[in-house]
Formats: C-alpha cells, sequence, structure tokens
C-alpha cells in the first residue's frame, strides 16, 4: 500500500513539473520567464525645417542606381550628415532592395527615374505609365515610401511624358557628366565650384569615380556656406505641380512644355544618348 502511495506521488510530482516545475507541488510560488518585448522596427529621421529661402541650399542628386557603390556613397553622406535625393530605376531596386530601404531609413529621398530607362518621348501612354507604376511599387514594397517625384531619363520629355507620368518631373541645373568623363578630379572640381544657391545637381551613382568624388564635393560645398538638402526640402512650402518640370530653385520653376530641352543644355539630354548617357 506504501508503493502505491509513493507511485502516485511521483506521478504527480512528474505532473507539476510538466506544468511548471516543483515549486507548483510544493507551494512555493511559481516564477515565470518573461520574453522581452520586440524592439520597434526603425523608423525614418523626422522631416527638417530648412528655409531655402534664408540659407544657400544645393541639392545632389543621384541617378540610375542603386548599384555596387551606393553603400559606399551612403556611408559618406551619413558620416558628413547630408540628406541627398536618389532618382532610382526599379529593376535596380528589384536587385538592392536593402539599399534602398537604408536611403528611406538614413532621411534620404527615393524618387523614380522609371524602370528601365527608356526614353519616354518615343513611347506610348501606356508605355509611359508602366515605367513609372512598376518602379513606384518596386521602391514601395522596397522602403514602404512611395515616391512623388520623377527624373525622365535623358531629361527627355514633352507633353505627352508629362501627362502620362503624372508627378513633378525634376531635371538638374548642374549636369557634372560624370557618366562621360569618369573622372574623379573633374567631377570634384565641377561638383564644388559650379553649384550656386538653388541648384540641382546631377551625379550618378552607379560610377565608382562620382562615388570616390564625393567626401570632396559635399566638404567642398560645406566650406562655400551650403546646405545640402534633398529636392523636396529644396522646394519647401512650393506645391510642385504634376506634370510640370523644374530644373532649381535659383530662379522660378522651369515649365518646359512642348519639345524637350535642347540636346547638351544644362536641363537636357547629352549630346549623343548612348546606353552610357545614364
Amino acid at each position: 500500500m506504501l508503493l502505491s502511495v509513493a507511485a502516485c506521488a511521483g506521478g504527480e510530482e512528474s505532473r507539476a513539473r510538466a506544468a511548471g516545475g516543483l515549486g507548483a507541488v510544493s507551494g512555493e510560488p511559481r516564477h515565470e520567464t518573461r520574453r522581452p518585448s520586440p524592439s520597434p522596427p526603425p523608423s525614418p529621421p523626422p522631416p527638417r525645417d530648412i528655409d531655402c529661402d534664408q540659407v544657400k541650399c544645393v541639392s545632389l542628386t543621384f541617378d540610375d542606381g542603386p548599384g555596387e557603390h551606393t553603400g559606399r556613397l551612403l556611408d559618406t553622406l551619413k558620416a558628413a550628415g547630408v540628406r541627398a535625393t536618389f532618382f532610382m530605376l526599379g529593376e535596380m531596386v528589384r536587385e538592392h532592395p536593402d539599399i534602398a530601404r537604408r536611403m528611406v531609413l538614413e532621411g534620404h529621398e527615393v524618387a523614380n527615374h522609371t524602370w528601365s530607362h527608356q526614353n519616354l518621348t518615343g513611347l506610348s501612354a501606356a508605355g509611359v505609365r508602366s515605367q513609372i507604376e512598376r518602379t513606384q511599387k518596386a521602391v514601395k514594397d522596397a522602403t514602404g515610401v512611395e515616391p512623388t517625384l520623377m527624373r525622365p531619363p535623358y531629361g527627355a520629355t514633352d507633353e505627352h511624358v508629362g501627362r502620362a507620368v503624372g508627378m513633378p518631373q525634376i531635371l538638374w541645373s548642374v549636369d557634372t557628366l560624370d557618366w562621360r568623363h569618369r573622372s574623379l578630379a573633374r567631377n570634384t572640381k565641377v561638383g564644388v565650384n559650379e553649384p550656386v544657391n538653388g541648384d540641382i545637381v546631377l551625379y550618378h551613382d552607379i560610377h565608382e569615380p562620382t562615388v570616390d568624388s564625393i567626401p570632396k564635393v559635399v566638404e567642398g560645398l560645406k566650406e562655400r556656406g551650403f546646405t545640402l538638402v534633398t529636392v523636396t526640402e529644396m522646394f519647401q512650402g512650393e506645391k510642385l505641380e504634376p506634370g510640370v518640370t523644374y530644373t532649381g530653385r535659383a530662379d522660378e520653376a522651369a515649365q518646359l512644355a512642348g519639345d524637350p530641352p535642347p540636346s547638351g543644355s544644362p536641363a537636357g539630354p547629352p549630346e549623343a544618348i548612348t546606353t552610357e548617357s545614364r
């Protein structure tokens, strides 16, 4: 009989262990291990309040990425406390979604540069919309942000394109021609010396010499008294209209209707459009 009681007691003890430990049998308080609360997901920094009517502003913009050198560019911008605008290709965002997400988390502006860098003036309205909408989705999926600005490849646009795009079109007022020259020294010289207040500067983060030049460009522009801002920060307080083309803030926004700007002009495509002119 005693053996039977002991066996029953042992069974009760085993069941108590399964339910949470011997403390439940002995009458001791039961201690539960609490799992730590999950860390909140990272979020972008808050918008900055910068009045480019009161301070000297310039906007560095980078086309055609993200690419293999973009992470190093982001390191440079982060170390300098600088924000830029990235006009990205949808097909490149698909290849580098983590880099695109990092841009947003570090306060940069992400914008639309079409899916595959086609000259939009040669496409139907449906073709233009496809280039834009596929990229909008790729950027939103990667970053959680839907772009509000776009840049037509080669700067090629017209009324037909503007209507089909349905977004403000951002060109540039300083073309570094970094895609053509691939020169560290030239990229640095142009980027530091040519911008004036309100300028939008065009670079391409897919080229290594460009990324190599940016530390000196940022340093030189700061020494000249510039605050480096995103395009949206540049136009803070102004409403950018869909279909209208903007080249900078130094003068009133250029509203380009009809034919695109002439080849080789500061707001136009390179003289010879090739697969290199990205």
